[in-house]
């Protein structure tokens, strides 16, 4: 029973970070795109089209979930939402670092910036618990670091990149990193349905002010329906609801491995659908990072075994 119950978790886990991968690149697609207005579709109108369709699509599911349980489903407290809404807004601050990223770099390098939250969480880790990580942490740090030289190819490359893609990625990556401390320790006994509400709620706060101070053009409502169904989807509905599901099930360190899914699914993407090179020297990189998320991941998963 316990096997199958991770095997269900790493299922969920796996499918959650697939999605999350294909999403970058729906975003590059969606800037390529315009509307009916002519022009191109703005950050502020694809990071907006895809929260608030993401908002109402929880919303609906909050409610199935209610008619459906009634009494079973345990309600949010003042604090949980309060404390869900706060975390939540590290989710908005992603969005729009990591969506201006892709804007300046390719997604193949954005979401290897993205993967810097391996060793940002090893350093929040140890500021917070005051005490210096492991050996093996500090190994897989130095592999991550080697990885993303070589999956970067800054190198080689004879091409710059541009340096506010690099920043911004590493801004996405920072913000993530609080995501995924704050989302495993706050309201952990409320269903994921409501979790993911309140998280989300916290995170169009942000994305709103971002969307005013950035919106310079009449608002093209066309990316709710060009793009924003699809980015709702693979953004804000599908992955929280299926990893706040899952990770229970796996632990964090089985939990992050599958996470790690991510990686080669976006870069994956980026080559087949937006044709972008990604040389071997690159892969080479990705599978360091991925090594280091697994070996720093893997004695975890054993000890919950045990």
């Amino acid at each position: 029973m316990l096997k199958n119950s991770v095997l269900k978790g790493v299922f969920l886990v796996g499918l959650g970070a697939t999605s999350y991968g294909m999403l970058a690149t729906f975003v590059k697609l969606a800037y390529a795109d315009k509307g009916v207005t002519g022009l191109p579709f703005t950050p502020a109108e694809v990071i907006s089209s895809q929260f608030i369709l993401g908002i109402i699509a929880i919303l609906i599911i909050n409610a199935f979930q209610k008619s459906k349980k009634g009494t079973q489903v345990v309600k949010a407290s003042a604090t949980n939402i309060k404390h869900l809404m706060i975390a939540g807004t590290s989710t908005g601050l992603t969005s729009i670092f990591y969506y201006l990223a892709v804007k300046y770099i390719p997604v193949s390098i954005g979401i290897v910036l993205l993967m810097q939250t391996v060793w940002m969480g090893v350093v929040l880790e140890m500021i917070l618990e005051k005490k210096l990580p492991s050996k093996i942490k500090i190994i897989a740090v130095a592999i991550v670091l080697l990885g993303t030289v070589l999956a970067t190819n800054i190198l080689q490359t004879k091409t710059q990149i541009d340096w506010r893609g690099i920043v911004l990625g590493l801004l996405a990556a920072a913000s993530f990193t609080t995501t995924m401390f704050t989302a495993n320790r706050v309201a952990v006994g409320i269903s994921s349905a409501q979790r993911s509400l309140y998280m989300l709620l916290g995170g169009g706060i942000i994305v709103f002010f971002f969307a005013l101070a950035t919106q310079h053009t009449p608002f093209n409502y066309d990316i709710f329906f060009k793009w924003g169904i699809i980015l709702a989807l693979f953004g804000t509905v599908i992955p929280p609801m299926l990893m706040n599901a899952g990770f229970p099930l796996t632990g964090i360190g089985l939990g992050s491995i599958v996470s790690a899914l991510e990686l080669p699914v976006s870069v994956m993407m980026a080559f087949f659908i937006l044709q972008e090179e990604v040389i071997f020297i690159q892969w080479i990189g990705i599978i360091l990072i991925i090594f280091a998320i697994v070996i720093m991941n893997i004695n975890i998963s054993f000890l919950r075994k045990k």
